[in-house]
């Protein structure tokens, strides 16, 4: 099995991405927002929707639907932003995922979590800690191993798009030519 074979049991946070459920160790999730304004960026790479100001922090927002090789994801009313943290080479970066829509909190024992299938996923394996059986184990939930999603390339392409946020005084506007 591909990731962290967990040891114990384990929370995953669980959401829509283009009709299917997926999930994330809940310790990667820092807090889920309502999807508002995101900035586009010039140049950003294509799965890079844009920017958003996290309490004077400059976070980018990953279309997690377009790097896994999906359709772009569909902005909803129940869209949203899953604010995580990825671990790559000794660095903590802070990252938004936009979400098709929230689940809800999954327990899984190990004995419920299975190696991922070597065909069938919409994804990558190697992007897969394995498969959580859910509902009676009727149902399979695809767990994600976020810190292999993006490559330590592509989350130092990130690292250009972070930076504080200045606060606006009064009377002056956020945006700039």
């Amino acid at each position: 099995m591909n990731g962290h074979v967990p040891t114990a049991s384990t929370q995953y946070l669980s959401f829509i991405l283009a009709g299917e459920e997926y999930a994330l160790g809940i310790l990667q999730v820092k807090e889920i927002i309502e999807y508002d304004t995101v900035t586009r960026i010039p140049g950003a790479p294509r799965w890079v929707t844009g920017v958003f100001n996290l309490r004077g922090s400059v976070v980018p927002v990953v279309d997690l639907a377009v790097k896994l090789g999906m359709e772009p994801a569909k902005l909803t009313r129940w869209s949203c932003i899953v604010v995580v943290e990825v671990k790559q080479g000794g660095e903590t970066v802070v990252l938004g995922l936009l979400a098709d829509a929230i689940g809800h909190v999954i327990e899984l024992e190990p004995e419920e979590v299975l190696a991922p299938p070597a065909f069938g996923t919409p994804i990558h394996g190697e992007y897969l800690v394995g498969m959580g059986k859910v509902g009676m184990g009727k149902k399979f939930v695809l767990l994600l191993d976020l810190d292999k999603v993006l490559s330590s390339q592509e989350l130092a392409a990130t690292t250009e798009l972070r930076a504080p946020v200045e606060t606006p005084s009064a009377g002056t506007s956020e945006t700039s030519a």
